[in-house]
């Protein structure tokens, strides 16, 4: 099994304490007033360092950001288990937005400057996307394969709903007049696929 070496271990550690540091401060003040003086304060660590390992403010942004939602959707979608279609989107929307409404002052923060940032960010939030659309039609196939919806729908495009209903809900939740993501996205994720459910004998 591969062990970590002194360097490497130091070097990552740098890097998480650089993060956490950038989060609590992009929380405390939002992107603008944020200091990088304030976060190499708070992470121990001299000015010249965070630079070196992430450069410039928006970039480590963005690495917190899109690092933490690697975290989160890995975690989402290995373990939403069995049971029926809406059961398994109703667990992955209550993680992601678990991790959104945990911090929401810094996640506000974090989608205003990364839902349209541009390469290689952007690739990044795209390789995301995909990862989740390929998994949500996934499980739309093993539903039609089930009984639980009618064949005749397409997996890639109820996927692409929910994301677009997921996306929806978010931005009207970072803009303040959304209150419940959560249950929006399963009210109009249950009222699409009425129509795609298999008629009773």
């Amino acid at each position: 099994m591969f062990s970590e070496g002194p360097r490497a271990k130091q070097k990552r550690e740098t890097r998480e304490a650089i993060l956490e540091a950038a989060r609590a401060e992009f929380e405390a003040e939002g992107f603008d007033g944020a200091n990088m003086r304030a976060i190499a304060k708070r992470a121990g660590v001299a000015a010249g360092t965070i630079i070196h390992h992430f450069g410039g403010k928006r970039e480590l942004l963005h690495a917190a950001f899109f690092a933490d939602l690697d975290d989160v959707l890995q975690r989402a979608l290995s373990k939403t288990g069995p049971g029926s279609l809406e059961a398994r989107l109703g667990r992955l929307s209550r993680a992601v937005f678990g991790y959104y409404l945990e911090r929401p002052a810094l996640s506000r923060t974090q989608l205003k400057e990364s839902l349209f940032a541009a390469p290689p960010w952007a690739d990044r939030f795209g390789a995301q996307v995909e990862q989740v659309h390929t998994t949500v039609a996934d499980w739309v196939a093993e539903a039609m394969a089930a009984g639980e919806l009618a064949p005749s729908g397409e997996p890639p495009l109820i996927a692409a709903s929910y994301l677009s209903f997921f996306y929806f809900a978010l931005l009207g939740w970072a803009r303040g007049s959304v209150d419940a993501p959560e249950a929006m996205v399963a009210s109009l994720m249950a009222h699409h696929l009425r129509a795609l459910r298999t008629e009773s004998p």
